[in-house]
């Protein structure tokens, strides 16, 4: 079936003629012409069109996006996830109607949280029943699969939604999306794709490509040099300046830029609940993870790339504390509430933004501030042998058998480690074993999630294996965790697809988190007193190393300490060997 443009449409269509084709065609054309390397997918019955123009394609040998199929949903929006923390580049990942857009929807709220960018591509059920269009409604799933609102599954974390209306601006509709999409604070976009329009067919000189130079995404730049010189001064004049950050590492310039003001200022950087590495573990700035001793005496303070500082109930700033937030999204719009007093509030590029800031710092310096900075640094050497000592004292208690300490295995992970492997880090609760005991000093090396979706980091380490195939990637994760990552769907990607990552399951037994907040909130309560907190998956017997073998894996099951350094070299063997493995480690029980 052909349409006929509108006169407006046709002004601006290229002239060249050809045969009509699909909108499908034009979509997959499009997908191609924003960038889109990988297709993350899970089809179903309303992507026919798109599956015969693939086939198609193929066939006549035309360049078009790769296709990862991921039998679950969960492990494709995080596999796009992952490659995009590692690339910058939002990719598309393309699910069935409202049933996988709903299994996506956890996945999409982890990107929306971490400012990733993808593009979730679902089809539409058909809105014709009775044959009137090409991809009318054939099967019974066609009724029950078309809610009223589609969207509303993912609204509140989405940046932009669209449902395709026809083919003819099916590159105008891509081009914007991907736009959106990497416009800082990037973030996922959504868009529909009804099966009639699919089918659509229109002639190449009816749709148009919009190219990128001018079309595309907003980035967030540098600051005002007024402002820049301004947090220079204070630093200047600063008695006990410090930094907070979580997620200025997403870029490694940044972190080059943080290491050097630090150094030159003599400001103590600490990370809060951090996603990505942002200070080399080995500076002599880094002051740890948890800022409260750096807010007691305070005198200047930046907020750099991060969305929950400290946690309010439990630390407080200097009233005197003169703050400036710099952060790619400093207003938090997409948190209803916030709470975290600045005086000066900067949304820019914070490594291009602490460049200014120490530019202008060079501008200002005298021989007075070295000497204080020096003093700084110089005071905090016995803070920080006293913060390794404590770790490794940790990691010299092992543990016993059927409950390793979380320390130990850390710590001899992390031994075993190289600087630039990737870490994936979904240990919750055991999260402070992870970052103390596996340091990283190379720029985007670790991982997290800011969302609040389990399950992430098995689709995230597959994503990040991807976009980096000469690293190596280790994921560290709970078993509860564990269970949410749709594990069976991970490691038949991994096998499918050549993609090996090494899993450690540190397995207590349930999830500690829910345990630690009755207790927070009821620590002499009736949960308390029972020791019964909703939270505890008996199976002693249970072997997570077996479901990786199912996918051929290697695998590895560890109750005595004894055991833990050999099984972590034979996995690691395997590895480098190109075969995925897992590592099901038991520690203590919750």
């Amino acid at each position: 079936m052909d349409r006929t443009a509108t006169p407006a449409a046709q002004a601006a269509a290229p002239a060249t003629p050809g045969p009509s084709r699909s909108a499908a065609h034009y979509f997959l054309e499009g997908l191609n012409e924003i960038g889109v390397d990988y297709i993350f997918s899970n089809f179903g019955t309303d992507h026919v069109a798109l599956i015969e123009e693939m086939a198609r394609g193929k066939r006549e040998g035309r360049e078009q996006a790769r296709t990862i199929l991921c039998p679950h949903e969960n492990v494709a929006v995080h596999m796009a996830a992952g490659y995009a923390a590692m690339t910058g580049r939002g990719q598309a990942v393309m699910v069935h109607v409202d049933a996988g857009t709903a299994n996506a929807a956890m996945g999409l709220h982890n990107m929306f949280r971490g400012r990733l960018p993808v593009m979730l591509i679902a089809g539409r059920a058909p809105y014709t029943l009775r044959g009137e269009l090409p991809g009318s409604r054939d099967n019974y799933v066609h009724f029950v699969q078309d809610p009223f609102d589609i969207a509303s599954l993912v609204r509140p974390y989405v940046k932009w939604e669209y449902s395709l209306p026809s083919g003819v601006v099916a590159k105008e509709a891509l081009r914007r999306g991907h736009a959106v999409m990497h416009s800082d604070p990037p973030g996922p976009v959504y868009m529909t794709l009804p099966r009639e329009t699919l089918a659509e067919q229109w002639a190449p000189e009816q749709v148009r490509a919009f190219p990128a130079d001018r079309y595309g995404a907003v980035a967030a730049g540098g600051i005002d040099p007024l402002q820049a010189e301004s947090i220079a001064r204070q630093l200047v004049d600063a008695r006990s300046p410090i930094a907070v950050t979580a997620y200025l590492g997403r870029k490694a310039p940044a972190v080059h830029a943080l290491q050097a003001l630090a150094q030159r200022c003599g400001i103590r950087v600490y990370e809060f609940m951090p996603t990505h590495m942002n200070l080399p573990r080995d500076h002599p700035c880094f002051g740890g993870f948890d800022p409260k001793p750096g807010l007691a005496d305070a005198d200047v303070g930046l907020l750099l790339d991060v969305d929950v500082p400290w946690l309010p109930k439990f630390a407080t700033e200097h009233p005197d504390t003169r703050w400036t937030h710099i952060d790619v999204d400093p207003i938090k719009r997409d948190f209803p509430m916030w709470g975290f007093a600045t005086h000066t509030r900067l949304q820019a590029d914070c490594g291009r933004a602490l460049e200014q800031v120490l530019e202008a710092v060079e501008r200002l310096a005298t021989p007075e501030f070295e000497r204080r900075v020096a003093q700084r640094i110089a005071g905090w050497e016995e803070p920080n042998a006293a913060r390794r000592a404590a770790l490794t004292r940790a990691a010299g208690q092992r543990g016993a058998s059927g409950a390793i300490s979380p320390q130990y295995v850390c710590a001899t992970l992390g031994a075993a480690l190289r600087q630039d492997d990737i870490v994936i880090n979904e240990a919750i609760r055991n999260s402070p074993a992870v970052l103390g005991q596996i340091p990283r000093t190379e720029p985007m090396t670790l991982l997290g999630c800011s969302g609040g979706g389990l399950g992430y980091s098995g689709g995230l380490a597959l994503g990040v294996k991807l976009a980096r195939p000469a690293c190596r990637v280790v994921q560290v994760v709970g078993d509860g965790g564990f269970h949410f990552s749709t594990p069976t769907s991970v490691y038949a990607v991994a096998q499918n697809y050549g993609l090996p990552i090494l899993t450690v399951v540190l397995d207590n037994g349930g999830w500690q988190a829910v345990k630690e907040a009755v207790l927070r909130v009821y620590p002499d309560g009736e949960a308390a007193g029972v020791n019964d907190f909703q939270a505890r998956l008996d199976g002693r017997q249970r072997r997570f190393d077996q479901v990786a073998q199912a996918f051929g894996a290697h695998g590895e099951h560890v109750a005595e300490p004894d055991e833990l350094p050999a099984a972590i070299t034979r996995c690691l063997q395997a590895l480098d060997g190109g075969q995925a493995a897992l590592l099901h480690v038991r520690i203590g029980q919750i």
